[in-house]
């Protein structure tokens, strides 16, 4: 554990899903009892709550939220489809700013039925970006493109690497666009490190582009329904100190959330895993 862990603590946020057998109160009380301040909220449990009554909670509990999980789903070829996708992610801007976030994570979406097109799917990603970006920037709100492992290219997110995410964000104001770094999607790529640099501060604009880090460790063997393979911190194969350390070099100093999607987690009791996942962070990620 390195001597700056207690600031690190103060970081440390929870996203909802590492908890999705809490409801909103259970999380709200639970991460204020452990110290933990911040945390990381989905759309549906919000909506089924109220973005106003979930803000209030929240706040009374003495926490604030670092992000709002998630928009995106921009590579529709139906313009219907497409119109609608950008009537729901204004829909999302707006929830973020009631919720007091300046952090909307954003999943690209997957190629659609039939196409073997990635650059064009890319490029109606940053069309959709460019849209976007000065609705949410108006509203306090920053869009984080975030890079999914290759594995969801097809049906998920046609944004893969660290690279990929940059070359689309580079090309709007940094207030407007960002992009998240995530260990579980980002662990194997080789150049993650300097792409982490490029993020910090470079760009047409030399703004920082880092709107959120997310932690997460990558276990084997992988389960049948991947996307809840996401590991519990130290159980894997991922140095997550050490990219703790690289977007804290590129100057990154927001919150370190833990998003954690494993049905083992969710089927124990929420304050031990919450606990536990306090002492993991300050023990891999400290």
């Amino acid at each position: 554990m390195s001597d700056d862990a207690p600031s690190l603590l103060d970081r440390l946020s929870l996203n909802q899903q590492t908890l999705r057998q809490w409801s909103l109160p259970e999380l709200a009380d639970g991460c204020a009892r452990a110290g933990v301040r911040g945390v990381g909220l989905w759309r549906a449990p919000v909506q089924e709550y109220g973005a106003a009554a979930a803000a209030r909670l929240v706040r009374d509990a003495g926490l604030r939220v670092t992000s709002l999980c998630r928009g995106g789903f921009f590579t529709a070829l139906d313009p219907v489809e497409r119109a609608a996708a950008l009537d729901d992610n204004r829909a999302a801007v707006d929830e973020a700013a009631a919720l007091g976030t300046n952090t909307l994570v954003l999943v690209s979406g997957g190629l659609p039925a039939g196409s073997r097109d990635l650059p064009g799917a890319r490029e109606r990603v940053a069309d959709a970006l460019g849209e976007l970006g000065p609705y949410a920037a108006e509203r306090g709100v920053r869009l984080a493109v975030e890079p999914l492992h290759p594995m969801y290219a097809a049906d998920r997110c046609v944004v893969s690497t660290l690279a990929q995410a940059l070359d689309l964000a580079e090309r709007f104001p940094a207030e407007q666009v960002g992009v998240v770094v995530d260990t579980y999607h980002l662990w194997w790529d080789d150049t993650v490190g300097a792409q982490i640099g490029r993020a910090g501060g470079t760009g047409k604009d030399n703004g920082s582009r880092i709107a959120a880090f997310q932690l997460a460790d990558w276990v084997t063997p992988l389960p049948a329904g991947v996307l809840l393979g996401r590991g519990q911190l130290g159980d894997g194969v991922v140095d997550l100190r050490w990219f703790r350390q690289r977007v804290d070099a590129a100057g990154y100093r927001g919150p370190l959330e833990v998003e954690i999607f494993h049905p083992a987690l969710w089927a124990r009791d929420g304050t031990e895993v919450l606990a536990e996942i306090v002492d993991r962070f300050l023990t891999h990620v400290g």
